[in-house]
């Protein structure tokens, strides 16, 4: 117990190993679905010889270096690896919107790691996080409940596109929206029941009922892992002084800074894993962790690696300490190996998990004053756009745009802390020239 405490923040009066591992379990579970979506995005720059294969391999190193730095530096149980957002972002927008190369993309995402080593160092990044408003902070936690809930709605096949109103339900009678409504049902009693683990049982419960409905598919056991080396190491440094490098650095930017953000302190917020002041604990040291997963990320040949939202999955099954991270990371590690076995869990077993955390997430918003408009505009401003924008980092700016607006003209300037001034003001320009 000693080694645990000294590695991962474990204390043996507080925490149980088998809900910490449990949890690790829970968070790579809802997390893995990017081992099959990352190079999915990617393989649109296949023709640009951008290898499929080396970017499974690179999303999975990316995942352990980032979130064993999670485990084992921060001691906390948030899962890491190259987000949503910031993937679509380098293939569609840089690489065949922009026409730029792909070695280029990666160039832009190193600068960036490089820049958020920087922001971490100085503790630039943590003074950002402190600024931000309680009702901010807790309207994040149940944005990104929301934003989460409609991914699981989503991968569940219960919300689907419609042209004529954007969004509608799905076939209910399908056999993917069947065993997520199977998964979500066994979740919910066993949570009703206080059972441990009850996402994870629910996650190998759909799994397995999905394999007589042909969702689930066992497309083999083990496979040797893909060569990175046609990704590794792959810059392109002629660009690097364009107007259009320091456009896209300063996109990937906001879009990692402030999911990041919102994401450590909305879910942290939620597990009460905040100091007597209301601010999360060794933010800074959690902001390390994805500073340096990025800047692997571009090494190794994929987009910047943030804090999962998924991971909320872990946190709230009782998961509080970086033996949670551990146990996610070397779940990433070991699907190097067995990549089939884990790709075999479809997106529809995975999304109750989501769905429920998104459940525990919103109940945030119950502590948000709405009586006094100038906390309760804003928050709701940021709750809403996180899902309907199809995006944490623009409900987070849209928050921090409101907030300071609406107090300003209420002439409330002595709520709105200097390092909100300076956010607004960026988030304006960055809606204005990016």
């Amino acid at each position: 117990m000693k080694l645990l405490t000294r590695l991962f923040g474990f204390d043996p009066q507080k925490h149980s190993v088998r809900t910490e591992i449990l949890a690790g379990l829970t968070s790579f579970l809802t997390m893995a679905y990017i081992l099959a979506v990352n190079p999915d995005i990617f393989s649109h720059l296949a023709s640009q010889g951008m290898d499929n294969g080396a970017v499974f391999t690179a999303t999975c190193i990316a995942a352990v270096i980032g979130t064993l730095i999670m485990a084992l530096y921060a001691k906390k149980p948030f899962g890491l690896a190259p987000g949503m957002g910031a993937n679509a972002f380098f293939v569609f927008t840089i690489c065949l919107m922009m026409g730029y190369s792909w070695r280029f993309a990666l160039t832009a995402v190193f600068i960036e790691g490089i820049v958020l080593m920087i922001l971490t160092a100085t503790k630039v990044r943590t003074l950002i996080a402190h600024s931000i408003p309680d009702s901010l902070k807790k309207a994040f936690g149940a944005g990104i409940g929301l934003f989460i809930a409609f991914v699981g709605l989503q991968n569940a096949g219960l919300i689907v596109n419609s042209e004529s109103s954007l969004v509608t339900i799905g076939e209910i009678t399908s056999p993917g929206v069947l065993v997520a409504i199977t998964g979500l049902i066994v979740i919910a009693v066993l949570m009703a029941l206080n059972v441990k683990g009850a996402s994870l049982i629910g996650i190998v419960a759909a799994t397995l009922i999905g394999i007589p409905l042909g969702v689930t598919h066992m497309d083999g056991f083990i496979s040797t892992p893909p060569s990175v080396a046609p990704t590794f190491l792959q810059f392109e440094w002629d660009k690097i002084f364009t107007v259009d490098m320091f456009v896209v650095v300063c996109s990937f930017l906001f879009i990692d800074v402030f999911s990041t953000t919102g994401t450590l302190i909305g879910i942290s917020t939620k597990a009460g894993m905040i100091d007597k002041d209301g601010r999360v604990e060794d933010l800074n040291k959690m902001f390390v962790a994805d500073s340096v997963g990025t800047t692997a990320s571009s090494i190794l040949g994929t987009s910047s690696t943030i804090a999962f939202v998924e991971s909320a999955s872990g946190v709230l099954q009782g998961g509080k300490t970086g033996l949670t991270a551990f146990t996610t990371a070397i779940c990433f590690a070991l699907a190097l190996f067995f990549a089939p076995a884990f790709l075999s869990i479809p997106s529809q077993a995975t999304a109750p998990a989501l769905i429920v955390v998104g459940l525990m997430m919103i109940t945030s918003i119950k502590e948000i004053d709405f009586d006094d408009l100038t906390e309760g505009f804003p928050a709701f401003v940021s709750i809403v756009m996180m899902p309907l924008a199809y995006s944490i980092s623009d409900g987070i700016l849209l928050g921090i745009i409101s907030y300071v607006a609406v107090n300003a003209l209420c002439g409330r300037f002595k709520k709105i802390s200097p390092a909100m001034w300076v956010l607004a003001g960026l988030a304006v320009l960055k809606y204005i020239f990016l």
